[in-house]
């Protein structure tokens, strides 16, 4: 028995013991590398290790994770190209990074190839294997030391999770507040491996035949595991983007490094599609689309706001008192505003008693002829939801939707479904997705109320960075629920959290009992940035972002907590010259905004916010 150990150990060495080493530096030299087998270990600038990647795939066609041999690997090759965005929280992006390839065979001589990628914030990696091999287990892993604060939300295919703070990756509860044992999690995942410096974990680049993935931890509560949701068949071989952000929060709050990996756009002329601000009748009456009296409502909120856009929600095809879906386009070309339609995408609630129109985007040709009449009466837009898990059919069908959708000039909203993996900038007409524990949830459940605050300044750090959230922000009457938020804290939402078409969730009164201040920075609110900033906070605790369109600042702060505080920032990043302030922020009462005008004498800024308030500034 002995022998059988020591010789198996001799045989484990000798696998290890054939790769080499190899390190290279990001652009900056910030963020370096070393490649040791199938082991790819981050360190920063101080030379401390971040996290260690496992590389590793098992296919249909072999083992390509056991035993590999590093037979060469490339030059550092120079990344380097710019690009623009229609949406998103930076219209100019500069993709720049030190990239080095690394192949290997296994002992049937399959070969396979692990590209890696050094940026100045983060790291990021793929494979390339034989064209027509499926991939059945992705073995790529993400080292993350036990006792280290992160902030992860338990896997949900529909990613309406909470990022319950966490040091162990063991136990956390759910939106039901059921204990969560099972170490499935999704993207994005937030993790602090050393004070001050942070790491998320996501996927990029999801193409045709691609199945998404989520972590698990389960076998080892250390090593998060990309687990795929079913085989995949990488399209020209190539596998997804597997990237971790890495430096301060800043560094992870404004990195684009989910659209620097990303295909490029696949769409030539992008004129028609239009960022913008939108009315939405569901948090209010949840079947008020059925309701023509009250539709018209919102599209007279929409136009009298100076909204381009309103959404019209599920079972408009059953709509009665006094109209129909025709009489809505008729009435919204009236008054100047454009109307998005809510579809089911048919794949998980289905049934004769689920939401309606259900059947009308399943197949090439049902697809065609909606998104034909859509275009015909004059549509903008189309939102779909109720989406099941993320294999490879079911990408297929996220791009086939979103292809039919820009050969129609059709923007895009995906509801109950996966997030954003780059596909913003692949096809800019995918505006937003929900993916996120929203507003909508003080329609569902009481405990909306109570997490509110932590988890609104939490998002910003996590799910918000990879892309556009249909949140739905913006309320100051009440849903089913009550919210406890400062109607200051809900004014600074829509420019917090991120999405291409704004969806303002609250009814006509709501944004009628707003200063006139108020309502006019909402009725010119931008819905995409040419520059976004972190300035202050923690996971949480509290946030204030900074967004610029054109050569005016929009600063937003949350207090995520139940005590008063104070949140101090500086300007100074910005670049500002003296200008007009324009601040609101929380009033004597809770549901009271301030109005003031403020003088900026330095570039230092504190803000007194009430126990879960927040604050709106203007520059």
């Amino acid at each position: 028995m002995k022998r059988i150990i020591l010789f198996t150990f001799f045989l484990t060495s000798l696998c290890v013991h054939s790769f080499g080493k190899d390190k290279f530096e990001s652009p900056n030299h910030q963020l370096s590398a070393e490649v040791n087998g199938q082991s790819v270990t981050l360190y920063d600038k101080s030379k401390q290790m971040v996290t260690r990647i496992h590389l590793g795939l098992i296919t249909d066609q072999g083992n390509l994770d056991s035993c590999l041999v590093l037979k060469q690997s490339t030059a550092v090759k120079t990344v380097k190209a710019d690009y623009t965005m229609i949406t998103g929280k930076r219209s100019h992006c500069t993709n720049r990074a030190n990239e080095k390839t690394f192949t290997y065979d296994n002992a049937d001589n399959m070969p396979l190839e692990a590209i890696v990628r050094l940026y100045n914030d983060g790291v990021a990696v793929r494979y390339r294997i034989p064209q027509g091999v499926k991939v059945t287990d992705d073995r790529t892993s993400f080292y993350v030391a036990s006792g280290k604060d992160r902030w992860i939300a338990p896997y949900d295919f529909g990613n309406e999770q909470p990022f319950p703070h966490d040091t162990e990756g063991k136990t956390v509860k759910d939106r039901n507040l059921r204990d969560v044992t099972n170490g499935q999690w999704s993207y994005p995942a937030l993790v602090e491996p050393q004070k001050g410096l942070f790491m998320l974990i996501a996927e990029s680049d999801l193409r045709s035949n691609d199945s998404g993935s989520y972590l698990v931890n389960a076998d080892n509560s250390e090593q998060y595991k990309v687990q795929l949701v079913g085989p995949s068949a990488f399209c020209d071989g190539l596998s997804p983007w597997r990237f971790a952000i890495i430096g301060s929060l800043a560094d992870v709050v404004e990195s684009t490094l989910v659209t620097d990996l990303a295909t490029p756009s696949q769409i030539a002329d992008t004129s028609w599609i239009q960022p913008g601000v939108s009315s939405w009748i569901y948090w209010a009456y949840n079947h008020g689309s059925k309701d023509y009296a009250l539709v018209k409502q919102y599209i007279d909120l929409a136009a009298q706001m100076g909204w381009p856009y309103c959404l019209v929600d599920w079972e408009w095809p059953e709509m009665t008192n006094g109209g129909d879906i025709n009489d809505v386009m008729a009435y919204a070309k009236q008054k100047g505003v454009k109307i998005n339609l809510w579809y089911n995408s048919g794949t998980s609630l289905v049934g004769p008693h689920a939401p309606q129109p259900q059947d009308r985007l399943n197949t090439a040709e049902s697809r065609e002829r909606e998104m034909q009449w859509l275009e015909s009466i004059g549509a903008s837009g189309i939102k779909v939801d109720f989406f099941s898990p993320d294999n490879d059919t079911m990408v297929n069908y996220y791009i086939d939707i979103l292809k039919d959708a820009a050969r129609h000039h059709l923007l895009v909203d995906f509801h109950g479904c996966t997030i954003p993996n780059g596909w913003q900038r692949t096809w800019p007409n995918m505006v937003s997705m929900e993916g996120i524990y929203g507003a909508e949830w003080y329609n569902n459940y009481e405990l909306m109320t109570t997490l509110a605050p932590p988890h609104n300044a939490t998002v910003v750090y996590t799910r918000n960075v990879i892309g556009p959230m249909d949140y739905t922000p913006g309320t100051f009457t009440d849903s089913q629920f009550p919210h406890i938020t400062t109607n200051a804290h809900e004014l600074a939402l829509p420019v917090l959290f991120e999405s291409g078409i704004q969806h303002m969730a609250d009814r006509p009164e709501g944004y009628e009992s707003l200063p006139f201040e108020a309502r006019q920075v909402y009725s010119h609110l931008p819905a995409a940035w040419d520059d976004t900033k972190l300035l202050a906070g923690y996971p949480g605790k509290s946030a204030v972002v900074a967004r610029r369109s054109g050569k005016t600042w929009y600063v937003a702060g949350i207090n995520g907590t139940d005590e008063e505080i104070n949140l101090a920032f500086t300007l100074k990043r910005l670049n500002l010259k003296p200008k007009k302030v324009l601040l609101f922020s929380d009033g004597e009462a809770e549901r009271d905004i301030k109005v003031s005008h403020p003088s900026l004498s330095g570039d230092k800024v504190c803000i007194a916010c009430r126990a879960r308030g927040g604050f709106l500034m203007v520059m």
